[in-house]
């Protein structure tokens, strides 16, 4: 398949969907890439909270997708139980999965949405019930695609013929259900003909910058370079950037962004250096409850992941570690959001764009 300018169209590939038996969640397995190509089907309660947990399955909107379909295949066994019982194990199973990871709006705001259908759904039967969610969590990825597909033409525009883009962890298509967020607008644009180079933070300490993105651009057939988060700077200085574009896990009213972590620090470098930052996220990110950046809550994970990363022990075994998922990009260092709204330019407000 050719592009109007005559060369291939991107292929992206597909991070989660059903299983080809409908009973399970299907995921390509983060952890073992770009060294093994390995999917697996989540069926039970604990199979969905580990892959998330574990970073199987990560990036805002798959959790989402991964979420609300874990939910109904964690419940398929069970739909021979009680109406009551199996609404208690409903939302047990949901709150366990809620509360997998704190800091992605999408999680919670997809498990919440399969609640609410469920209490529409409430007199029916609990066979009819699954039925009802599977057609909910289904709806949910559908949308995901649509939605990542507006992003990317809506910011294409941003991207001129050449452009050198800078991109940090991995917001393409194995962070979501579709083609991504950040990436979306390269994909649109390689589409369409334009030739663009992406560069890719290494993203430490789990290194989805090196291990995913470059894994699923080089996959795409378009060009991307690794640079350490260290780098970016010299980078700018020495061979220049047109633009960044990041995702997003939650995006305060304001516009304070969390994502990440080192993503502010880009910010701070693009801001002296005067390339423009982007931020490329769905409206379902955004967190209209939360005022501000300090309103966010930033996961901690373990030391293990900085000490002993991938299994090299990379510092002293006992030293301390400060070890955030995640920072936070003061709304004054981005120059827009790339939503599947449009595009929105300071000042930001974000107030109510949720239930809008």
């Amino acid at each position: 398949m050719t592009n109007a300018e005559g060369g291939p169209v991107p292929h992206v590939i597909e991070a989660v969907r059903w299983s080809p038996t409908g009973d399970a969640v299907r995921i390509i397995d983060q952890r073992r890439l770009p060294g093994e190509y390995v999917e697996r089907d989540l069926r039970t309660l604990d199979e969905v909270r580990d892959a998330i947990a574990t970073l199987a399955v990560r990036g805002a909107p798959a959790v989402g997708v991964a979420g609300a379909r874990g939910l109904v295949a964690s419940l398929v066994v069970y739909a021979g139980e009680s109406t009551a019982r199996f609404a208690e194990r409903m939302r047990a199973h949901a709150a366990t999965i809620r509360a997998t990871r704190p800091t992605a709006v999408n999680l919670p705001w997809a498990i919440d949405r399969m609640l609410e259908r469920a209490e529409r759904e409430r007199a029916r039967d609990p066979r009819a019930l699954v039925a009802a969610l599977r057609e909910e969590a289904t709806a949910i990825l559908e949308e995901d695609r649509a939605m990542c597909r507006r992003i990317g033409e809506h910011g294409e525009a941003l991207i001129a013929e050449r452009s050198r883009v800078l991109t940090h962890c991995n917001a393409g298509a194995l962070a979501t259900g579709g083609i991504g967020t950040a990436l979306a607008p390269v994909y649109v644009a390689a589409e369409r003909g334009r030739a663009v180079a992406v560069y890719a933070d290494e993203t430490r300490p789990l290194l989805q910058g090196s291990r995913l993105t470059a894994w699923e651009l080089a996959r795409a057939g378009i060009p991307v370079t690794v640079l350490t988060d260290g780098m970016a700077a010299s980078l700018m200085r020495e061979r220049g950037v047109d633009l960044c574009i990041v995702g997003a896990d939650r995006i305060a009213a304001n516009g304070d962004t969390a994502n990440k972590i080192g993503t502010y620090a880009l910010a701070v470098v693009a801001r002296h250096h005067g390339v423009p930052f982007y931020v490329a996220a769905p409206s379902s990110t955004i967190d209209h409850a939360a005022p501000n950046g300090e309103a966010i809550v930033i996961e901690q994970r373990g030391a293990e992941e900085v000490r002993r990363g991938f299994g090299t022990l990379t510092a002293p075994e006992d030293v301390a570690v400060y070890n955030p998922a995640f920072d936070v990009t003061p709304a004054a260092l981005i120059s827009g959001f790339v939503t599947d709204r449009g595009i929105v330019r300071p000042p930001f407000d974000f107030r109510g764009w949720n239930a809008a």
